[in-house]
């Protein structure tokens, strides 16, 4: 029930979820082969594998990449999500969010003083909803955390997929 999963059904559109798992840092290689495809939306949801320094050395010339090889696809960055536990655990929404969002952020903003088009920004305030249900651990997504993602997920998507007369 994984929200790449679920989009591409909800969309009915072939979906590439490429999960590193704790391994997707935004290197430039994995930029280079991700140029190699030509897909309808690039989705780069990193944030949980980088720290504010990688974030600020790693982000824009990773997207600059793709944009060049790519000039008209969007491409999506998403925050991290919310830690579900992080109003009972002093410095974690400090630590795992405020720092991590603000830079990216920060890129985000370059990125489009720099003339970078079809950018979009997803924030992570909500993506597991408000009531600590929708994560297993209070960082990994269950189902519900899932769908709550996919949600919000959609509502940029949608409007950026091509149409039946553009496929």
């Amino acid at each position: 029930m994984v929200h790449s999963a679920i989009l591409g059904r909800k969309f009915n559109w072939p979906t590439i979820n490429l999960g590193f798992s704790g391994n997707g840092k935004m290197e430039p290689e994995m930029a280079d082969l991700l140029t190699e495809l030509d897909p309808s939306i690039y989705v780069l949801d990193c944030l949980p594998n980088l720290v504010a320094d990688e974030i600020k050395e790693r982000v824009e010339p990773f997207v600059k990449k793709l944009r060049a090889v790519h000039p008209q696809t969007p491409i999506v960055l998403v925050e991290d999500r919310t830690m579900q536990d992080s109003f009972l655990i002093a410095g974690r929404m400090e630590w795992y969010h405020l720092k991590d969002r603000a830079e990216l952020k920060a890129a985000y903003e370059r990125l489009q003083k720099d003339g970078v088009k079809n950018l979009f920004y997803i924030p992570g305030e909500h993506l597991f909803g408000d009531d600590g249900e929708g994560s297993t651990d209070g960082s990994h997504p269950n189902d519900l955390g899932f769908m709550r993602q996919a949600e919000i997920f959609a509502k940029v998507l949608e409007p950026l997929l091509p149409t039946e007369k553009q496929k």
